[in-house]
């Protein structure tokens, strides 16, 4: 029987601190929270999303890949210009060296998890 994706993890020092960018980025809602970790949920259909507490946490470095990223978002927009200016906002931001390419973009949340903005004819189809 395969299993079903519940919820993806993201360490980090502060789930209370980096909470509020992904609720607002994803529209989600806190569903269960404590000192240690923030659950949100994105909508039906989408995984939770867990902020975890770790005081080992290392923020990766896109560019030099040390310490190397082990996972990261692809977030589907319609327009990168648009949703640009909302992550910068919520105190994301553009990586050096990603550049403007069409189609998708990389940026960090405010803890420095890299995640990409991705246009759909940039997104591969699912199960493609």
């Amino acid at each position: 029987m395969p299993a079903k994706l519940a919820a993806v993890v993201v360490d980090c020092p502060d789930p209370q601190a980096l909470a509020p960018f992904y609720e607002a980025l994803l529209a989600a809602r806190r569903t269960r929270e404590d000192a240690d970790c923030v659950l949100l949920s994105p909508g039906p259909g989408q995984p939770d999303i867990s902020l975890q507490r770790s005081e080992k946490y290392v923020r990766p470095d896109w560019v030099s890949g040390d310490p190397a990223q082990q996972l990261h978002f692809d977030l589907l927009v319609d327009d990168l210009d648009v949703a640009e200016q909302e992550v910068l906002a919520l105190g994301g931001h553009l990586l050096d060296g990603s550049g403007k390419p069409i189609g998708y973009r990389v940026y960090t949340d405010p803890a420095g998890h890299p995640f990409c903005l991705v246009t759909p004819e940039s997104f591969p189809a699912p199960n493609a």
